[in-house]
């Protein structure tokens, strides 16, 4: 019975928060009973991070309760947070890279001797560890683990605290589907257990479906709904967080089911042309490192090849060269049969385009207007220029006023600087730069990461729309949901080899995992880039 007890029941009553004039939070109420997986969802500015910000003590509530255990408490710290058994797994890892794992654990105590009795230190924390219900060799080197092993030790940080109410931000961000699926279950089972209550933000309504017990759901900082996961669905939990408008091929697409939008695809023709092919390219990192090994694969018209990895497996790097940020080692690029070194000139002539990662900063001038930053394609050629270098600002705001109508980028001022608009807003003014004409080749990196649901259908139907209009698009995601819903095929990316390749409609998500964290069908290591992935070249 005392196990069981031992999981902490959280509620937040009446929760209230502004910052100026804007409210971030307007009375919301959340129960979280002791023992349980309860998710928490809604769209960016939903007020999730502000309400979890409350509990652990990181911004004091305006207004409203909470109560632990049936207790009112106040929380004005972290300290307080932890205290009352509250604490935090981050989307990000927060660990020391160059420490060991015990030295990890002792860290997170916050006071420490000035001289550690390490043999004692160490004692106790192995006699900790073999009560865990996932273990870690203590003086393993953080650097040395994979993802799925850090998101663990996160997660024995605060074990190790003896936290009782536990709240996992995006758990499974940068994990693979295993790697996901072992962590949840094991969180699930220490809810089950009675040893912790978990609180879970998360975008996957899989994840929710899966493991949660129940659902909270946040809209525009208010509160709109809570149920037991058991009494509900993916479309009603959509129609929840988008409002009761929404449509239905919106709320599917929200939810990251692929299954409407697959019914209206038209195959890739095994004769179309092949419009962006590497061959045996090799990049290397910043610092001298092979990051892209031998890479070869072709990217047909109409077609959306998804390129699959963990984050920091040549992903970032491969797409550097392919806009010409980054010197390629060896092999070659090429355009409709045509070399490619991805120069301005070219990508102007070949009609290459693209959507990086985080393009606030690797895509747009965030002091320059929104106006500016959809000129800087061509702002030196007719019409934007006239008489020699003069800038036709008349024009460029004109354009600018057509393409913020076309792909609804709020606000609708040219003259607005793009760096304070949201995250989908900056989204949608680059791809109206980079889609506002004839497009090729579309290159497009973790496009809707961050962002809110409606954002994401949004930037989602502008990419099928540009391959449903012939474009050849290579689409990179660390989001293994995304692929399988908008690729044709998915191709994946470890160690900086190409090692495996499918048919989206074909694809496994367990197959897909072992391939990402570097196995192969029989768990071995892979070495080799596999022949398969020359054949659609």
């Amino acid at each position: 019975m005392a196990t069981a007890m031992r999981a902490l029941g959280v509620e937040v009553i009446g929760a209230s928060k502004s910052f100026g004039a804007f409210r971030a939070l307007d009375d919301v109420t959340l129960k979280v009973a002791p023992g349980t997986v309860h998710a928490l969802l809604g769209e960016n500015g939903a007020g999730k991070s502000t309400l979890v910000k409350g509990l652990v003590g990181y911004g004091v509530l305006d207004h409203g309760a909470i109560r632990a255990d049936g207790r009112e408490v106040h929380i004005a710290s972290p300290r307080d947070a932890q205290a009352l058994g509250i604490g935090m797994v981050y989307q990000h890892f927060t660990l020391a890279a160059g420490l060991s794992v015990e030295e990890n654990l002792l860290l997170a105590r916050g006071k420490l001797p000035w001289k550690i009795d390490w043999p004692a230190e160490h004692a106790a924390l192995d006699a900790f560890m073999r009560r865990m219900p996932f273990r870690l060799e203590l003086d393993a080197p953080v650097s040395s683990l994979a993802a799925g092993e850090k998101q663990k030790l996160e997660i024995l940080k605060q074990l190790y605290l003896e936290q009782r109410f536990l709240i996992l931000d995006e758990p499974t961000s940068v994990l693979t589907p295993q790697e996901a699926d072992e962590v949840l279950g094991l969180m699930r089972a220490l809810a089950s257990r009675g040893d912790l209550t978990i609180l879970m933000i998360t975008h996957k309504f899989r994840e929710v479906m899966a493991y949660a017990d129940s659902v909270t759901v946040l809209r525009k900082g208010r509160f709109v709904g809570t149920c037991a996961v058991a009494d509900t669905d993916r479309d009603r939990l959509a129609a929840w967080m988008m409002g009761s408008d929404a449509s239905v091929e919106a709320r599917v697409g929200a939810a990251e089911d692929a299954g409407e939008i697959r019914l209206a695809r038209r195959p890739c023709s095994p004769d179309a042309p092949v419009r962006l092919a590497l061959s045996k390219l090799a990049v290397v990192d910043d610092r001298g490192h092979p990051a892209v090994r031998d890479a070869t694969l072709a990217v047909r018209a109409g077609e959306i090849l998804g390129l699959a990895g963990i984050s920091g497996n040549g992903q970032k790097e491969l797409i550097e060269a392919l806009v010409g940020q980054r010197k390629i080692r060896s092999g070659g690029m090429s355009v409709e049969g045509a070399p490619y070194a991805a120069t301005r000139e070219e990508m102007t002539r070949m009609r290459v385009f693209a959507l990086p990662e985080e393009p606030l900063r690797n895509a747009c001038v965030a002091g320059m207007s929104v106006a500016e930053n959809m000129a800087s394609r061509d702002f030196d050629r007719a019409p934007l220029r006239r008489g020699g270098w003069w800038l036709d600002r008349r024009a460029m705001r004109s354009r600018a006023e057509r393409l913020i109508a076309e792909f609804n980028v709020r606000p609708p001022l040219p003259e607005r600087a793009i760096g304070t608009l949201s995250g989908g807003n900056v989204q949608r003014a680059v791809l109206a730069r980079e889609l506002g004409q004839e497009v090729n080749v579309l290159i497009v990196a973790n496009p809707v990461f961050g962002l809110d649901f409606a954002s994401v259908a949004d930037i989602h139907a502008r990419i099928l729309a540009a391959r449903d209009a012939g474009a050849a698009v290579l689409l990179v995601s660390e989001d293994l949901d995304e692929l399988m819903e908008l690729a044709d095929r998915i191709v994946v990316m470890a160690e900086g080899r190409l090692v495996y390749e499918t048919a989206a409609g074909e694809a496994d998500r367990v197959v897909l995992g072992r391939h990402m964290a570097g196995h192969g069908d029989d768990g071995s290591p892979q070495t080799a880039e596999p022949a398969v992935l020359h054949a659609s070249a």
